[in-house]
């Protein structure tokens, strides 16, 4: 790309920026308007923690105790139960 090509379009692009800068600040006349368009969004309250009880978080550990000596168990059974390689 030539040198003055790219400035040319450097320069129009700056003319472009102005001319929304001026259309922007044309608005500051409706304050109303404008505060409303660009006020920030409130931040969302913080959720509330739930919290385990002891029961619970027991019950929860006899759960995953259960789960995971079934997952160990199939894969046990399925590691026996492999077919002898053919040599």
């Amino acid at each position: 790309m030539d040198l003055r090509k790219v400035l040319s379009e450097l320069k129009q692009e700056r003319d472009r920026l102005n001319r929304a800068i001026a259309a922007l600040e044309g608005i500051e006349g409706a304050p109303a308007v404008a505060a409303k368009a660009f006020s920030p969004k409130p931040a969302p309250k913080a959720a509330k923690k739930h919290k385990l009880t002891p029961e619970g978080r027991k019950r929860l550990s006899e759960m995953m105790k259960k789960r995971w000596a079934e997952r160990r168990r199939k894969l046990k059974l399925a590691t026996n139960h492999r077919p002898a390689k053919a040599a």
